[in-house]
């Protein structure tokens, strides 16, 4: 009996989360309340705050459930023991780009993240959220990256914080473009070419540039001066 009841609460939270998808995809997040998806889900308002805490937190849940099994993609890039680990960061980036192309529940939740997620004070929990699961996607991707360094699949002049930010930003790209315009390029058959050429370019890093300096022309001395000045 307390079986069936876990079963029957894991069900129903799975639906909120089913109808919430399409809630805020069709409304846009702001413009959706907990009523409405309790409405549209066929359950109480009570029902939802059992599950979840507010709007945010089921927001996040609904992203968690296709972002978690992104990010055991990029942890496993991040095994140190890992004998090629470019080949994990590819295959991790890959999945994510072809995930969106093929799969409609992670298009219609990444729509939603791009496009129709509003932060207004319901939400102001959201991008401080964001920014800790990007920060600890960082983390393992240095990992995997100076795994490859030490393996020799990438050069040592290669700046390790730079080439993350630029792959994370590229993959970004990528999908608000494809997202934005769909007919604008097949993200399926093309996400391999596309981090093939990322990588490749990684591969041949030139040296890091030392920072230039920008010096003050030093004065002339005040004879000098005012010799010019007279003249």
């Amino acid at each position: 009996m307390v079986r069936r009841t876990k079963e029957e609460a894991l069900e129903t939270r799975s639906h909120i989360l089913d109808t919430a998808e399409h809630v805020f995809s069709e409304k846009g997040v702001s413009r959706t309340s907990l009523g409405d998806i309790a409405d549209a889900a066929g359950v109480t308002r009570g029902a939802i705050y059992w599950h979840f805490k507010n709007k945010a937190d089921l927001y996040q849940a609904m992203v968690d459930r296709v972002v978690l099994p992104m990010e055991e993609m990029v942890r496993a890039a991040a095994d140190e023991s890992a004998e090629d680990p470019l080949m994990r960061v590819r295959a991790a980036c890959i999945y994510v780009l072809k995930k969106t192309a093929e799969d409609q529940q992670v298009r219609r939740i990444f729509e939603v993240a791009f496009f129709k997620c509003e932060i207004d004070e319901e939400m102001r929990q959201v991008p401080g959220q964001q920014m800790e699961c990007r920060m600890q996607c960082i983390g393992m991707f240095e990992k995997a990256f100076r795994n490859a360094i030490r393996r020799g699949q990438l050069p040592r002049s290669l700046d390790v914080r730079r080439a993350i930010i630029g792959l994370m930003a590229f993959v970004d790209g990528l999908l608000f473009s494809w997202l934005f315009k769909p007919d604008l390029f097949s993200l399926a058959d093309e996400a391999e070419i596309f981090i093939d050429q990322f990588l490749a370019g990684l591969r041949t890093a030139p040296p890091v540039p030392r920072t230039l300096r920008v010096r003050t022309p030093r004065r002339a001395p005040a004879s000098r001066r005012a010799s010019a000045k007279a003249a």
